[in-house]
């Protein structure tokens, strides 16, 4: 008798939840359609309403590096760097599809941003304080470090101590081409990390300096060739660049940047593209400077 009591009442309880299905949607057996999303609202005159308005946002980033910033074979880049920017342009109501994309390259990314052919730049682009003369940047959003990659049966370079009076490749116009210099190696200079692996499989460098999380991402797009060897040897916060005293944007980008740490969107980001080699490191709290 208990047993049919209960299954009487799991049998009301379904007839019930049945009747309130019918009721909420005017018993015409017809799903209600979802709620859509509040397009965002800005003030007039900001640089978010002006995107907002037009449904479109340009986006400097790197297109040769793997976990950060790759073009596939789809032909739109892939990596950390692009689903973040993704991240700030749904926050405008921008759909992926509203993005342009453009390469910047270390030497450009500030010339690109003073000259509006970009409105943000996210290209493991190092926050520091000659290049905010000339630009703003939100965040830092990720903490990298500078390190070595070597062909995988050299155990002659362990640390940036070996590196001196070796030559060494890197990137015109970044921050680790100036550190290689400062600790007395040679720099030997090209304008993407990947044009860096020649010279190394020929024996033309040493090795090639960059952020640890770039080498790592060359590492695994060519295994068993090349491995990072040493700690990182500096810290290289990135950030986001932006028009020089756009304070509004700049302060509402680290406001989107703060809401995807809380709701897990710049986890899922990383787990999905760098995360893959690396392991998550919780981020660094945004520059209110």
């Amino acid at each position: 008798m208990k047993r049919m009591r209960i299954a009487l009442v799991a049998a009301a309880a379904a007839s019930a939840l049945a009747l309130a299905g019918c009721a909420g949607n005017g018993g015409g057996g017809e799903a209600e359609e979802p709620t859509a999303e509040p397009a965002p609202t800005f003030e007039a005159g900001t640089t978010m309403a002006e995107l907002a308005e037009a449904g479109s946002i340009t986006v400097g980033t790197k297109f040769d590096q793997p976990l950060f910033g790759l073009v596939g074979p789809s032909g739109v880049p892939e990596g950390f760097d692009v689903e973040i920017a993704k991240i700030i342009a749904s926050e405008l109501g921008i759909e992926e599809d509203g993005i342009e994309w453009v390469e910047t390259v270390s030497a450009n990314r500030e010339p690109f941003i003073q000259n509006g052919q970009v409105d943000i730049v996210v290209a493991t682009y190092t926050i520091n304080d000659k290049r905010k003369e000339v630009v703003d940047f939100a965040g830092p959003y990720y903490m990298a470090g500078q390190s070595i990659l070597v062909l995988a049966d050299n155990d002659d370079i362990e640390s940036e101590d070996d590196l001196v009076g070796q030559p060494v490749c890197s990137v015109t116009g970044s921050t680790p081409a100036a550190k290689l210099a400062e600790i007395g190696a040679e720099p030997v200079l090209t304008d993407t990390y990947t044009n860096c692996l020649e010279p190394l499989r020929s024996g033309q460098v040493v090795a090639v300096s960059t952020d640890n999380v770039i080498l790592a991402g060359l590492a695994a797009q060519n295994e068993g060739e090349f491995k990072v060897v040493g700690e990182p040897f500096t810290e290289e916060p990135y950030g986001i660049g932006l028009a020089k005293d756009d304070t509004e944007f700049r302060d509402w980008i680290n406001d989107v940047l703060e809401e995807a740490y809380e709701d897990g969107r710049y986890e899922e980001a990383w787990d999905k593209t760098a995360g893959t080699v690396l392991p998550f490191v919780e981020p660094p709290a945004p520059d209110r400077y």
